[in-house]
Parts: C-alpha cells; sequence; structure tokens
C-alpha cells in the first residue's frame, strides 16, 4: 500500500472509529448531523487527531495542503456510507474545518517559516468584501464546442493550452462556459491586530484572508475572531511583470467568533469572584469604587463617578417588534485647557472591558463609522470605522468641538439608534455600534463664560447635544485652598513616581470587577420608579407654557443611570437608593447646563435650541421689525431697529445687534441698500 494511500485511509479509520470520553462515536455522530441539517461541513477538534494519531496531527499542521484534501476525500467516504444521495450532492465540497489548533501565532509575528502551513491566529475584523462566485474548475468551450476542465488556483482564471477532445488541434480559441464551470462563494475580510495587543508606537499588523464555501457571511465588521487557515504568497506586480517582494494571505479553514469584546479573554476565577463580593458587600463600597477611577488625578468625583456608571452602563432592551432601547450612557465633558478631560477618557478607554481612544482633530465620519473602499482587484469592501470596532465597549473622542460638521453629523445615528448605515458602492449595510461615547470638548473662547448659555460656549450642533445623557461643565477657578491641594498632589506624584494615595482596589481588579457587573440584569423596583416619576413629574410641572424642563429623553436616561449603578454594586433589583443617585446626578447636570442664565431658571431650551428668554426677545424683535417696517413694507435702517430694540430695556445695544445678524444669517430678513453707514433690510 502507499503511502498516500495509508494517509487516505488513516483519516477515514480516525473518523469511523474515534470514541470520546463517554464510548460515542464523535464524528461518525456529527456526519449524520450533517445530513440532518444540510451541513456542508464537519468540525473536528484538533485535540481529537493528536490524541489518536500524532502523525495526522503533525502533517495537518506542516502539509496542509497534502492532508486536508485526503481528509475531505475521507469525509466524502464516510458520508456516502451513512447517505449516498446526500455525499453526491455536495461531492467537492465536503470539508473538514479544524478547530482549536494549540498555539495561536500573534499577527505580528507571522514570518516566512510559516508560509504553506496551518497555524492559528486572533485578530479584529476591520473589512469585508461583497460576496462573488469564484470558479474552481473551468469548462472551455472551442470553436467546435468541445468542452475542456480546467482546475483553478489563485485568483487568474488559466485556459486550457488545448483542446481535450480527441483529434481536435484548437490551441488558442476558448470561450468560458459557465453551465460547465463550477462555481464556490467567494468572499476577502481583512482581519488586524487586537487594540489591547498593540505595542506602542507601532502601526497595527493587518492580513487579507480569503473565505470561501459556507465560511463566506461568518464574520462582520467588528467581529473578534480564531481562525485557522494556511499562510500562502501572491506576487506584487508593476508594469515590468512580477516583483520578488511578495505579500501574504490567509486560506481560512475554520473561523470561530469570540464575542464582541475582550472580556472573554479576562479569566475571573472563584478566588476573584469571591473578592468581587466581597468588595461589593462593603458599606462603602461605592465610594471605594469611584476613588479607585484614575487615581493619578486629584479631585473630580463626580466625573469618576460619571466613567463607573457608564463602563457599566445598562442592558439593552429588545422588543418583541424588533426595536430596540438603548442602555450605553453617553456622557460629554466640557471644560477648560488643564481640567485633565484627555486623561480621564484615556483612562475610561483602559479600564473599559473594551475601548478605544480618537482624537476628533484627526477624525473623519468614515473612519469613526463605516467606510466603503474599492481594493486593487476591483472588489468592493466594507471597512468599519472606531465606532463599530468598540461595539459594546467606549469609544473616547477627544477634540470633540474640532471635528469638521459633516463628520460630526454621521454620530447622529450612532448614539441615538446604535447603528451605522452605509450606502455606497452598492453596499447597503446596517452594523451594531452599540457604543458608549466619552467626548470632551474645550470652550469656544478658550475658557467657559459663565454669562453665556452652553449652546454659546461650544461649537457643538443642538441635536448631537440633546444625544448625551450627561454633560459635565469643568471651570478652572482661582481657589487658593484647592490650588494648593492639587498642587501638592501633583508634586507629590512625580516625587514619589507612583500614586500619592495607593487606590483601594487596583487596575486590575477593578476591570474585573467592572467585566463581572456587565453580566448583571437588575430590574426596577416600585419603590425606584416611583422616585423616577416623582422627579419627573415635578420638573416637568414646574415648566411654564414655552419652557422646556426635561423630556422622555431624560427620563431613559434617569432609568439608565439608576440601573448602571444598581449593576456598579452587583445588585439584581434597582433600589430607591439607586433611583435617589441618578436623580441627584441629572439634578447637578442641569443645574450646571440647563439654566437659563438670563432667568437663571432651568430651561433645557439651552440645548434644544434657544432658551423661553431668547425665544421671547426673537418675538419682539420681529414685532419692532414689523412696525417700523409700517404698511408700506418699506426698508429698515439697522440704526433704527437697534435703538428701538435697546429701548424696550431687554436687552444691551450689542445684543440687538447681535440678535439683527442672526436674522440675517438665518435668513428671515435681507440687506436691500447701504446709505452712508446705516444698513437697511427688509423681511422675507
Amino acid at each position: 500500500m502507499t503511502e498516500v494511500a495509508v494517509q487516505s485511509g488513516s483519516f477515514e479509520i480516525f473518523l469511523k472509529s474515534f470514541r470520546d470520553s463517554a464510548g460515542n462515536y464523535k464524528y461518525r455522530d456529527r456526519v449524520s448531523q450533517m445530513v440532518a441539517t444540510n451541513s456542508n461541513s464537519l468540525v473536528v477538534d484538533f485535540d481529537d487527531i493528536s490524541m489518536e494519531n500524532t502523525e495526522l496531527a503533525e502533517s495537518i499542521i506542516k502539509e496542509p495542503d497534502t492532508s486536508l484534501p485526503k481528509f475531505d476525500d475521507a469525509l466524502y467516504q464516510v458520508l456516502y456510507t451513512e447517505n449516498p444521495r446526500y455525499a453526491e450532492n455536495i461531492r467537492n465540497h465536503q470539508h473538514v474545518r479544524i478547530r482549536a489548533l494549540p498555539d495561536r501565532v500573534p499577527l505580528r509575528q507571522i514570518t516566512s517559516t510559516h508560509l504553506l502551513k496551518m497555524i492559528s491566529v486572533v485578530g479584529m475584523v476591520v473589512r469585508t468584501s461583497e460576496l462573488k462566485p469564484f470558479a474552481t474548475d473551468a469548462g472551455f468551450a472551442c470553436k467546435l464546442g468541445h468542452i475542456t476542465k480546467v482546475p483553478q488556483s489563485g485568483l487568474l482564471l488559466k485556459k486550457p493550452s488545448k483542446c481535450g477532445e480527441p483529434g481536435c488541434e484548437e490551441t488558442k480559441s476558448f470561450e468560458l462556459s459557465e453551465k460547465e464551470t463550477e462555481f464556490i462563494d467567494f468572499q476577502i475580510i481583512r482581519i488586524q491586530e487586537l487594540p489591547e495587543e498593540l505595542p506602542a508606537g507601532q502601526l497595527p499588523q493587518s492580513f487579507d484572508v480569503n473565505l470561501s464555501g459556507d465560511l463566506v457571511n461568518t464574520a462582520r465588521p467588528g467581529d473578534r475572531i480564531t481562525l485557522n487557515g494556511i499562510i500562502r504568497t501572491e506576487p506584487e506586480f508593476t508594469q515590468a511583470g512580477k516583483l520578488r517582494l511578495f505579500r501574504s494571505r490567509i486560506d481560512a479553514n475554520y473561523i470561530e467568533t469570540m464575542g464582541k469584546g475582550p472580556a472573554e479573554k479576562v479569566e475571573i476565577t472563584k478566588e476573584d469572584e469571591a473578592l468581587i463580593k466581597s468588595i461589593a458587600a462593603m458599606p462603602n463600597a461605592y465610594e471605594r469604587l469611584i476613588e479607585s477611577v484614575a487615581p493619578s488625578i486629584h479631585g473630580a468625583d463626580t466625573l469618576k463617578e460619571a466613567v463607573l456608571l457608564m463602563i457599566t452602563g445598562a442592558q439593552q432592551r429588545n422588543l418583541p417588534d424588533g426595536t430596540t432601547i438603548r442602555g450605553d450612557i453617553n456622557v460629554l465633558l466640557v471644560g477648560d485647557p488643564g481640567t485633565a478631560k484627555s486623561e480621564l477618557l484615556k483612562y475610561a478607554a483602559r479600564i473599559a472591558p473594551r475601548g478605544l481612544y480618537t482624537s476628533g482633530r484627526g477624525s473623519t465620519a468614515a473612519g469613526l463609522t463605516a467606510a466603503v473602499v474599492r481594493e486593487k482587484s476591483g472588489m468592493m469592501m466594507l471597512e468599519a470605522g472606531a465606532l463599530v470596532l468598540a461595539d459594546q465597549g467606549i469609544a473616547a473622542i477627544d477634540e470633540f468641538d474640532k471635528m469638521r460638521t459633516e463628520d460630526r453629523s454621521s454620530l447622529h445615528e450612532a448614539m441615538e439608534q446604535q447603528t451605522v448605515s452605509v450606502a455606497k458602492g452598492g453596499i447597503v449595510a446596517t452594523l451594531n455600534a452599540r457604543t458608549a461615547i466619552l467626548a470632551a470638548a474645550n470652550p469656544l473662547l478658550g475658557k467657559y463664560d459663565a454669562y453665556r448659555n452652553i449652546a454659546d460656549n461650544i461649537n457643538l450642533p443642538i441635536p448631537l447635544l440633546t444625544r448625551f445623557d450627561l454633560i459635565f461643565i469643568i471651570r478652572d477657578i482661582p481657589d487658593r485652598t484647592r490650588d494648593e491641594q492639587l498642587a501638592k498632589h501633583v508634586l507629590a506624584q512625580h516625587r514619589k513616581g507612583t500614586f500619592v494615595t495607593p487606590p483601594p482596589i487596583d487596575f486590575e481588579l477593578l476591570r474585573k470587577y467592572l467585566i463581572y457587573a456587565k453580566h448583571i440584569d437588575p430590574v426596577l423596583t416600585k419603590d425606584a420608579e416611583d422616585r423616577v416619576l416623582e422627579y419627573y413629574l415635578q420638573m416637568r410641572g414646574t415648566a411654564s407654557e414655552d419652557m422646556i424642563t426635561v423630556t422622555p429623553r431624560q427620563l431613559e436616561a434617569l432609568i439608565r443611570l439608576a440601573t448602571a449603578r444598581a449593576r456598579v454594586l452587583l445588585r439584581d433589583k434597582v433600589t430607591e437608593d439607586d433611583a435617589l443617585h441618578a436623580v441627584n446626578i441629572v439634578r447637578k447636570m442641569l443645574e450646571a447646563v440647563g439654566v437659563d442664565v438670563k432667568t437663571q431658571k432651568i430651561d433645557l431650551g439651552v440645548l434644544h435650541g434657544k432658551p423661553v428668554s431668547e425665544r421671547n426677545l426673537i418675538t419682539l424683535a420681529f414685532d419692532i421689525f414689523r412696525k417700523l417696517e409700517g404698511p408700506k413694507k418699506e426698508p429698515v435702517s439697522r440704526k433704527a431697529f437697534i435703538e428701538e430694540l435697546t429701548g424696550t430695556g431687554k436687552c444691551t445695544p450689542e445684543e440687538a445687534e447681535k440678535i439683527l445678524q442672526n436674522l440675517n444669517r438665518d435668513g428671515r430678513i435681507y440687506q436691500v441698500k447701504t446709505a452712508g453707514k446705516d444698513v437697511f433690510y427688509r423681511m422675507l
């Protein structure tokens, strides 16, 4: 018997005779399930092969191009014994998928020594191509109609050198016969190093992966996968021909989705679980947790509490009709320079089970959401952006106000619907972006002006502001006592080279704690519901007819914050205390950012457009403009308008000038002529 026959027989013997620990024929049962589930693939665990026959296991790793086809043939023989008709139907399309290879190779460490060997890698899917038919056995017709079959390999279509029909001498003129050609589904994906494994200052390593058959569409952008496949090379081309330089690709044999975050990689032992539960059971557990967040930053307890709550968040609710209720908490920090905003963002991205940090100055809409790009081969690829890659985690966006308007507008859907939609180049797709956004912005004039509303202080559109659950204003106000404490903290930190006061819970344990907390699904109690409802109705009741106080968005934010606090404390019920804490955070926020500086009353009109005082002033300006126009609709003098509006005592000349400019900019009035230093306007 030849060596080849022995090996083929060995694979068949393995499939027929292998028994698991319970004594069952493991793979004979799985072959039977293939027929029942209409599957083309049989998943085989590598440990079973190495335990049964080490030579077979070694041949799969070192010579996969020889071993895997024999394994596929062995599968056909076993399947034919089980169900001949089904075996014939999937002939040449049946595949053995090898799972759980022992040694994983980091993408950065794949070298020429791995060529034509089977390896296991872990990465994040950042691009996926459209699905296309791929010829495996092409049929060509000569001028006389004779069909010649040519097995295909590589990406270039190979024609026959001569007609296969005896007596036919045709060597040049061949046409592809689609009817006589066998096709399989084909897709290219690109995998990249996981963000947490990327060495500092290095570009992420990436590889293109060929998927075929039933592996297509098993991975989407943003998925973290374990991939088993064969490393191959493709030559680079120039106009002069092939180069000595090659690029690597991976032919996939098996793909397993690891989940949407590295939480699965962090092992929480029974000892860790006991320690986590003991921390949560302490009387001052919540304060200890807040104190452990970003210990290098002095004070800022409210901001640290917000980061703690947004990392745990609330669970997403899926209603029977397909509607989803957001569970992630979005937080915006608006503050003076040097108030540790960036440091807090970077810490949040590190401590979160899955976090990405980016700067708005260098980010585009495509980089944040998703893009469709054309490869050299002409295939259209869907490339995931930061929000998709941070799915079920945190995206920390610094310099949020420095982004271009058109790039910022792409975040509207992601922040509320938690999806990213793309329609370009024939690709129409909706990707998940279940991401909590922590953003930081600087005031327009460098320092926050307490005498102007928040919308006038930052360069952000109103629709985006309303999508944040919490907005914090961080002001740098000189205070002798506080400044001295901060200076001593910074000096001591530099002197010691470590934390001034060690945090109650160290970084790694806190990370495990938060991962553990995210698996808890607390439910609202009646007392918690009553407290949230009471505050909501109280705030709605304080509104005048024209004033906006709180909306259902703030109500949902209250529920998310209360649920997140219950999760942080590992409770399965949201208590009255959790609800009161949530109410307290929202009340503090509204007292800081939701107050109209003119009336000193809470009016969410400052976030939703214009406060009632500003709207009343604009109404008054329109009345004065119409009065000055008169019945004949005469042009209105700028000087006369400002004098008349200032004369009401409702505003200063500077504010009257600003109102006139805003009306002109918004297109409600337009300039018609100038006379000397005066300008005249008409109303549309």
